[in-house]
């Protein structure tokens, strides 16, 4: 099958674009607004931008609270997403008022940040603390009107748990990341392999080399 997914119909029961761009990790975002509250949302739509300096985006598909909570603070956390915590990531998901505090609707609690004035779950294995590098608006090249904004966060702070390290390295059996597929569907990432780029002629792989990936 071949469609235009600007203009033409799939003709499937469900829409197959987000199952083709998959696994996906899940940002979850912690935000505080102006006036104090803790916001609480995740983002399938992530990724890193950059190895040195570490910079990652994020987008949102309208100006959510957390869209705004960045905007007038500048700072945000993302907190990463692990199989023992699905429940309370899909329970944050949902529509909330402005002023309510979804890290006590979910019942997770709040650790502090170290170097920005926000929040981050106390329970992720692992947080990346960030201040705002820019918010970008997507613009269709058919002219339509569209709500998708795209957050990039340069990384000012990063959290790991020690019980997610292994021989010096994080351990994605250890940390158990939870990504997003197609439709409802999730997985838990737990079994990996390696696979080492191919050296220069005549010279040996280097695994240092491997973590800029």
């Amino acid at each position: 099958m071949f469609y235009d997914p600007r203009s033409q119909d799939h003709g499937l029961p469900h829409n197959p674009w987000m199952a083709l761009v998959a696994p996906r990790p899940i940002a979850w975002v912690s935000t505080v607004s102006k006036s104090g509250v803790p916001n609480l949302a995740p983002f399938s739509s992530y990724n890193t931008l950059s190895a040195s300096p570490p910079f990652l985006m994020f987008s949102a598909n309208a100006e959510k609270d957390t869209v705004r909570n960045i905007r007038d603070t500048g700072v945000f956390v993302v907190n990463v997403s692990t199989g023992p915590l699905a429940e309370q990531m899909n329970a944050s998901s949902a529509d909330f008022a402005p002023d309510v505090d979804e890290f006590r609707i979910v019942g997770l609690d709040t650790a502090p940040c170290r170097s920005i004035d926000c929040v981050r779950i106390a329970a992720a294995p692992a947080a990346i603390e960030c201040r705002l590098s820019e918010i970008v608006s997507l613009t269709p090249s058919t002219g339509a009107s569209c709500s998708a904004r795209v957050i990039i966060g340069e990384a000012v702070g990063i959290h790991i748990d020690e019980s997610v390290l292994r021989d010096g390295r994080v351990d994605p059996a250890l940390l158990k990341p939870l990504s997003r597929l197609g439709y409802m569907d999730y997985a838990v990432v737990d079994k990996t392999f390696e696979i080492m780029r191919p050296a220069k002629p005549g010279a040996s792989p280097n695994p240092e080399t491997e973590t800029a990936r």
